[in-house]
């Protein structure tokens, strides 16, 4: 029965590209596939799937020198060590990574960093995660490298063989991958925490109750941003820290808040350069720092986890993580064949984080960065890897992240063009001046600006100007206060615009004339309670419906 399954799905593999030409031959090979994915969920999950311990066995050390007093050898996923016939449906993945043994210090609760505490139990529904304080009152995170995705499932499919499936798909990940990441971040000026890997014995009790939940497991250690005490050197400028969310709401309250959208840009193109995909809001901390009466966020990339993902050589992964499925889950490799796949958990930091560079910005950046990144700093990142792990991938590393490097101008440029295409300028809910100008037929011109209020001094919030060949759409936010738009210009064609002039009085006044019958302006709000003047370009979309006024500002 096996071999009759293995020989379907070689047809349907090498078959595959042919057949997406030809409709019927596609339906019947997906057929195919279905019928070996019921097959395959038949069974039910392994309650005993991970590995009890990861130091290794006598037989596994293999004549290996001792590691010393302080440290062991390990193997923190001999369960990803599978058949070929497996691998051939489900891939190789990084299984071999995995499967290495290689040498950790043991991790002593009351020695490591002077001493620490167990604060808090964290983690979400994959990782297991403490919260750790030293004696200085600094905080550090500690997570295990290896993850149980089940818990994401639904509690039927936990039972079945989709808990498997899951499970062993985690050996895409690269468990060392993190540890590259601080050499190349130092030098393109991108802030940073310091992983160390360390394995937490069998017999360990200093967990106490939660000591089941690390015995015998390979954790990371990093520092947290969290609070001023986790201020260190490398933040000399900052004052505190805080969390996405809270940034986000203190930037959209007051518009004496501010994103540094530069820097924010550098540290997504080295999410490019290292394939790290999993970019959500809570993979960020952001330092904050003081300028006069303006405060700036600064960000803090954290949570590497996904970097130098490996989804390649199987079957069934081949197929889902096409750009019809699952894109996001794209494989490291030496160039950037999708630049969108790296961009779909990050959109909406993305949208609203970087709404204001240009291009030029963005390839001045991307130049900057290509410069920094010299063949010894990547040489010099890959050595961070155990030796072992070094000996298995880091001649391909290194050639894949010289070869990222060189692309890296032409990957920022794919990042512009599709953050371009629909850009959303949000003021705050103070008062803001939405000066809008149709400079010719290919330009648009936006500017914000903060009118002097109390102690607060005007100040010019943002500016950019828009290429039609670029932009199909600009949309602008009042969000909350008295909030003045005015839109003006004389061209034969323009960029779509659409104004929400948010909660508040606002006056809204569109003088521009656009040549053509379909009008370029659109302007939402309240029927009531505003000043608006529709000139001959803008179509009145008010309503007496206030749910006009929604904006997401936290991504929930």
């Amino acid at each position: 029965m096996l071999r009759k399954l293995a020989y379907l799905a070689y047809m349907f593999q090498t078959n595959l590209n042919s057949a997406l030409t030809h409709p019927l031959r596609k339906k019947m090979q997906y057929l195919v596939l279905l019928f070996i994915l019921i097959v395959c969920m038949s069974g039910c999950a392994n309650e005993d799937y991970f590995q009890e311990d990861a130091l290794v066995t006598e037989t596994e050390l293999e004549g290996k020198a001792p590691a010393g007093p302080d440290s062991v050898w390990v193997i923190p996923g001999r369960h990803y060590d599978r058949s070929g016939f497996h691998r051939f449906f489900w891939g190789d993945h990084n299984r071999e990574i995995w499967a290495t043994p290689v040498k950790l210090p043991v991790f002593k609760l009351d020695s490591i960093k002077g001493g620490l505490q167990v604060v808090d139990k964290g983690g979400g529904f994959q990782t297991t995660s403490f919260e750790l304080q030293d004696s200085a009152g600094r905080l550090w995170a500690f997570r295990s490298v290896d993850k149980d995705p089940v818990e994401v499932v639904p509690p039927f499919w936990r039972r079945t063989f989709v808990a498997n499936v899951l499970r062993d798909q985690m050996s895409s990940a690269n468990p060392y991958g993190a540890l590259v990441v601080p050499v190349l971040a130092e030098a393109v000026g991108v802030h940073h925490s310091h992983p160390e890997m360390y394995y937490v014995p069998r017999q360990d009790t200093s967990f106490g109750e939660y000591a089941p939940d690390v015995q015998g497991t390979v954790f990371m250690l990093e520092e947290k941003y969290k609070k001023p005490p986790d201020i260190t050197a490398d933040f000399p400028k900052a004052e505190d820290f805080v969390g996405t969310e809270k940034a986000l709401r203190l930037r959209f309250e007051s518009n004496t808040h501010h994103f540094a959208q530069i820097e924010f840009a550098r540290a997504r193109l080295l999410d490019l350069l290292v394939g790290d995909w999993d970019r959500h809001k809570g993979q960020w901390e952001w330092a904050v720092q003081k300028k006069g009466v303006e405060t700036y966020y600064v960000p803090i990339p954290k949570d590497r986890d996904q970097v130098f993902l490996e989804m390649g050589g199987g079957l069934i992964p081949a197929i889902v993580t096409s750009k019809l499925l699952v894109r996001k889950f794209h494989s490291f490799d030496d160039d950037f064949s999708d630049v969108k796949a790296y961009m779909i958990n990050a959109a909406f930091m993305d949208e609203r984080l970087l709404n204001e560079l240009s291009l030029q910005e963005w390839q001045h950046i991307a130049k900057d960065m290509q410069a920094a990144l010299t063949d010894e700093v990547i040489e010099k990142a890959v050595r961070q890897l155990p030796v072992p792990i070094y000996s298995l991938t880091g001649e391909s590393l290194q050639h894949n992240l010289k070869s990222r490097r060189d692309l890296l101008l032409q990957a920022a440029n794919s990042m512009y063009s599709i953050l371009a295409k629909e850009v959303t300028v949000p003021g705050s809910d103070d008062k803001e001046h939405f000066i809008i100008s149709r400079l010719d037929n290919s330009r648009t011109e936006v500017t914000v600006r903060r009118p002097a209020s109390n102690r607060i001094p005007p100040k010019q919030l943002y500016h950019r100007i828009f290429y039609r060949k670029e932009t199909d759409q600009i949309t602008l936010r009042g969000l909350a206060d008295d909030d003045i738009f005015i839109v003006k210009g004389n061209v034969n064609n323009a960029i779509p615009l659409k104004i929400y002039g948010g909660l508040g009085e606002d006056i809204i006044a569109d003088s521009s004339s656009v040549a053509g019958l379909k009008k370029k302006t659109r302007i939402y709000d309240t029927e009531r309670g505003n000043e608006i003047y529709f000139g001959s370009e803008a179509q009145d979309r008010t309503t007496r419906d206030v749910r006009v006024h929604a904006y997401d500002r936290e991504g929930n």
